[in-house]
């Protein structure tokens, strides 16, 4: 999905899709909501087939991304061996035993070494996992890979926490619920006191 300048001082949205893709997937939601007991032709559900077949592939976009590749598309040398953070970025996932939604915020830290990348592309590399059928452990993790992977730091954290709606909308139920996961690398697991420095960064109100 891109949005375009249209000439009168605004932006329209485009969107791309695969269409053979496309297809499959509406005539899939089609005959799974007539098994639910609805008629897909009322004039509601007309187009719905068509908007979760988009939706789906927008909400599942991740898997066309290479978080890897967008480190190192804005990766410099430079001579700086402290912490960087970037906190509360906004994820949107899918869990996948249920394809619900979990949502939350992630806070990513990393110690360079020689590298450095554009802190913009910490929030892609959580968006490109993000963006995929998921488990909350398993993203936190791919996250923390992919920054000591490529940019080779002296350390890397991770913490995610997020609303599951599998929780909230079906089985337990609980309205209120956050679950925390964290994972790291290096400095931030050997150190307890650079761990400390982290989770008060993320704690603080510094803005």
């Amino acid at each position: 999905m891109d949005f375009t300048l249209n000439g009168k001082g605004g932006y329209t949205k485009t969107e791309s899709y695969d269409d053979e893709t496309t297809n499959k997937l509406v005539e899939h939601y089609a005959e799974t909501i007539k098994l639910l007991g609805e008629d897909v032709n009322r004039e509601g559900l007309e187009k719905t087939p068509l908007r979760v077949a988009k939706a789906m592939q927008f909400l599942t976009q991740g898997y066309q991304m290479d978080p890897e590749e967008i480190i190192k598309s804005a990766m410099f040398k430079e001579d700086y061996q402290q912490m960087v953070v970037v906190k509360d970025i906004e994820i949107y996932s899918m869990c996948e035993h249920h394809m619900l939604p979990f949502f939350g915020k992630a806070h990513i830290a990393y110690i360079p070494k020689q590298h450095i990348t554009g802190l913009s592309k910490l929030a892609r590399v959580a968006e490109a996992f993000s963006r995929r059928l998921q488990v909350q452990e398993r993203l936190t993790t791919q996250i923390k890979e992919a920054i000591q992977n490529t940019l080779n730091p002296l350390g890397v954290a991770v913490v995610i926490e997020a609303q599951h709606m599998c929780m909230q909308m079906r089985g337990v139920q609980k309205q209120h619920s956050v679950t925390t996961t964290s994972d790291f690398t290096g400095a931030f697991l050997n150190s307890h006191s650079t761990r400390e420095e982290f989770f008060n960064i993320i704690a603080g109100k510094l803005h």
